[in-house]
């Protein structure tokens, strides 16, 4: 009777972290990958692989945060091992929404034009600085869950991002004036 109270605990509680964590990590994976379909089928390949491996997770070795997200980060690894190597976004593939109620059609094109320019410098970055950049801002994960995720300390992770960031802020602007 006790290892069915444990197996319906075991499931509710993975459907609560489930519930929590989905949506970050099909961001951080979309991040990574700039492809809904792609980012919702390895999303879903995932969790699926927590969810297989659930009764190996120990929260003594490292927080469900690091270690969902080190499956996402080595299933999107193991992706673009299949795959090869990260594809490039064409402006024709740019997704533009001027049927937004938010925002007038000219300032909807106009931030769809940032993000794109956004993306290209991104695609200029070292795949490392691109990992850092998608678990930050992609998942919303701070430098320790970082570090946990990628082996590195988390004063490096610190360092690595602000670098990454400058080189972004710095180059976002010559995208800027090439398109003007």
């Amino acid at each position: 009777m006790s290892t069915i109270n444990e197996v319906k605990s075991a499931r509710e509680t993975f459907t609560e972290l489930y519930e929590e964590f989905l949506p970050r990590v099909f961001r951080y994976i979309k991040y990574r990958v700039n492809s809904v379909q792609v980012a919702e089928d390895l999303t879903s390949g995932t969790f699926e692989k927590a969810l297989t491996n659930f009764t190996r997770f120990s929260s003594n070795k490292a927080s469900f945060s690091t270690w969902i997200f080190t499956i996402a980060r080595n299933t999107v690894i193991d992706y673009y091992r299949v795959h090869g190597r990260r594809p490039t976004v064409s402006l024709e593939k740019a997704e533009i929404d001027v049927s937004s109620p938010e925002l007038p059609p000219d300032e909807a094109v106009e931030k769809q034009e940032e993000r794109e320019k956004l993306r290209e410098c991104l695609s200029k970055l070292s795949r490392e600085e691109q990992e850092l950049i998608s678990l930050k801002f992609g998942s919303g994960l701070n430098n320790r869950q970082i570090a946990g995720v990628t082996g590195l300390s988390e004063s490096n992770v610190g360092t690595r991002l602000y670098r990454a960031v400058r080189k972004l802020r710095d180059s976002f602007p010559e995208a800027k004036n090439a398109q003007a």
